[in-house]
């Protein structure tokens, strides 16, 4: 009896503890399967994933925020990018095919950069676009129940696929052309109509050599192209992203941009420069900081419940009260141009407060260092064009 009641605690116990170790295993497994898990997602984010630096200016969303990249200097950030070819969709880098299929391999599968493949019952067209074949459609013609495509007046049928039909032109097109209609030629895809025909067109331009083909430039002798660009360059030290080196210590900037000394690139330049309160990020293109938005070509302050008739939106949810834009937060503007609380509310500084915040002493750094730049403003606006 007493050793029967002493296997069955001793088979109890072995269940508990292998409970117990199954409890703790499944803790520490489950541990290493998301690690696991983890370095996976990693790895596939990290498939045709490159690494560039851009300036770190266009990072920065407060006005006054020190500049600190994390590139070669503080004045660049390294950012995760596609590597050429690749285009970001849902947090992955896939192939793109949008310069050899204007809907980007719609109605088929982008298997490699421009490698376009059509679904069945689809065949690309003229243009790179994966289109409907018989019986289901005929691109200008009719279609026939045995897969046959009869063209309208003016059309033919293409002569590699006999699947879809293009506009004919009797006399042909000249060199860089194509037939876009019945009788009718204008320029291919990546050329523009000039007065020696048509022209290919490089954007950017070329710098010191000739554009070849579309975004396809030949160096003059003793000029260069860098790795990941077009342009062609003398040998130069200076990054100059935006423009080429017309020698080895200057920067000739494209349109639009202009030298910057601490990046020795060129940046982008807009009107009054955002008006101070933001930055420019292209050509004529602002991206206000915190605070402010956009209104016309410039950067304003917000505030948030207005500054009323009397009022003037100085700074983020600051208002100035005319003539001499005291400053007045939480409260509104007179006609005298002093700044009216709300009933129970004191004016103090340069703004509304209640007593109870006024009797309390103690006060953050920071808010002690706001106070006395208001002290300051107010000397000036109020006396201190009397000592001038």
């Amino acid at each position: 009896m007493y050793d029967r009641h002493k296997t069955a605690l001793k088979m109890l116990a072995i269940r508990v503890l292998f409970l117990s170790c199954l409890a703790t295993s499944h803790q520490l497994y489950g541990d290493i399967y998301s690690e696991i898990e983890s370095l996976s997602l990693i790895r596939q984010k990290q498939t045709h994933l490159c690494y560039r630096e851009v300036p770190a200016v266009f990072f920065q969303v407060a006005k006054n925020e020190p500049i600190r990249g994390n590139g070669s200097s503080i004045f660049y950030q390294r950012i995760e990018v596609c590597c050429v070819g690749y285009r970001r969709v849902a947090e992955q880098c896939v192939p793109d095919c949008s310069h050899s299929s204007p809907d980007n391999c719609r109605n088929g599968f982008c298997r490699a950069p421009n490698s376009c493949e059509c679904f069945e019952e689809f065949v690309r067209n003229e243009h790179g676009s994966c289109i409907h074949t018989c019986p289901i459609a005929c691109q200008h013609g009719r279609c026939y129940m045995n897969g046959t495509c009869s063209c309208h007046s003016g059309y033919e049928l293409d002569q590699e696929t006999r699947l879809f039909c293009r506009p004919h032109c009797p006399l042909g097109c000249g060199t860089h052309q194509e037939c876009v209609a019945p009788g009718k030629c204008d320029c291919l895809s990546g050329y523009q109509r000039t007065e020696f025909g048509c022209q290919p067109v490089c954007t950017p331009d070329c710098g010191y050599g000739k554009c070849v083909g579309p975004n396809q430039c030949d160096c003059f002798p003793g000029y260069m192209k860098r790795k990941h660009r077009n342009v062609c360059e003398t040998e130069c030290y200076l990054n100059c992203e935006n423009g080429f080196c017309e020698s080895r210590m200057k920067c000739h900037c494209h349109e639009g941009y202009s030298y910057d000394v601490n990046t020795d690139s060129c940046l982008p330049q807009c009107s009054d420069n955002c008006n101070g309160n933001g930055v420019c990020i292209a050509p004529g293109v602002c991206r206000c900081y915190e605070g402010y938005e956009l209104l016309g070509n410039s950067c304003e302050p917000v505030c948030w419940g207005g500054c009323g008739y009397y009022g003037r939106c100085l700074a983020p949810n600051v208002c100035g009260c005319s003539p001499d834009r005291q400053h007045c937060l939480f409260g509104s503007c007179t006609a005298q141009g002093h700044c009216q609380c709300p009933p129970g509310l004191t004016y103090f500084v340069d703004r509304c407060l209640s007593p109870e915040h006024l009797q309390h002493g103690a006060m953050a750094r920071s808010e002690i260092l706001n106070y006395n730049q208001q002290f300051i403003h107010e000397f000036r606006m109020l006396i201190g064009r009397l000592f001038i």
